[in-house]
């Protein structure tokens, strides 16, 4: 079975070394593994009264993707200690009732971020991702100084990107993992395990 993955980037910077790990991951994903980045940039800051109205079509597109998906992968800096605003406020649209599809869903972090490597920001996006019950893997990839190890739309220092490929493995092995442990439950595809 193959693994469906989104992926999404804390960053809409063009050079963006966070987009730059996921477009590794893309690339080093084994043949089982099918990783579609999503972009962020066209979904509006959540306001409670467009909600009511019904919801703007980027944010159905994202939440059609998450509902489509066997796992999400994160990539994100760290702003100012924390996550940044363009990815909180998808959160905040994908984690709304009913049916929000992030309940359950496996998860991996990446961060390339500053000298500490993304280590508060990975903290308060687990904390973030706990309104969800967000199946977030303890296993992290963290990229010190992260633009200093990017060429070409791509991190290309051997000991990250090696980092960024085993964690796709062990997303991959983890969603795997649940779908058996499901069946053995008699639960189906269901994610509240």
């Amino acid at each position: 079975m193959t693994v469906n993955v989104l992926a999404i980037s804390g960053s809409l910077r063009a050079g963006s070394a966070n987009t730059a790990a996921l477009r590794t991951a893309v690339e080093s994903a084994p043949a089982d593994v099918d990783i579609t980045i999503h972009d962020l940039r066209p979904i509006p800051f959540y306001d409670g009264d467009v909600e009511a109205a019904g919801m703007p079509g980027p944010v159905a597109d994202l939440r059609a993707a998450l509902t489509g998906a066997d796992a999400l992968l994160i990539a994100t800096p760290e702003y100012n200690w924390s996550v940044p605003a363009v990815l909180k406020n998808a959160i905040d649209w994908a984690s709304r009732a009913p049916d929000s599809p992030l309940e359950h869903l496996p998860t991996a972090m990446i961060s390339a971020a500053g000298g500490g490597g993304g280590h508060r920001v990975q903290a308060h996006m687990r904390d973030v991702l706990a309104h969800n019950a967000v199946d977030v893997l303890d296993q992290t990839v963290q990229i010190p100084r992260g633009r200093t190890h990017v060429e070409d739309g791509t991190v290309v220092t051997p000991e990250h990107a090696e980092a960024i490929a085993a964690l796709v493995v062990a997303l991959r092995d983890h969603v795997r993992e649940r779908e058996v442990a499901l069946v053995q439950q008699g639960s189906g595809s269901d994610r509240s395990t």
